[in-house]
């Protein structure tokens, strides 16, 4: 489940980075991740956007699948709808 306000909700630079970040991947699925700190900046802040993206797209011995499938799997854990 995605919120819509996370695909439509944006104004702005966001709107704008999250054009060029779909063009970029050359999909229209973006990491939800992405789209909440776009949304929301001031409640995730910066240090956590830092963090994230070297942790989810850096260099790993997991495939960006599999880390994704964990982040997934935690989320469930925690009992996270999204």
């Amino acid at each position: 489940m995605r919120l819509a306000i996370l695909e439509e909700g944006h104004t702005g630079a966001a709107r704008e980075a999250l054009r060029a970040l779909r063009e970029s991947l050359d999909s229209e699925i973006l990491p939800g991740s992405r789209a909440t700190l776009l949304y929301r900046p001031e409640f995730f802040g910066k240090r956590f956007a830092d963090w994230l993206h070297p942790l989810m797209r850096g260099e790993s011995e997991w495939a960006l699948g599999e880390r994704e499938l964990m982040a997934a799997f935690v989320s469930k854990l925690n009992q996270c709808r999204w």
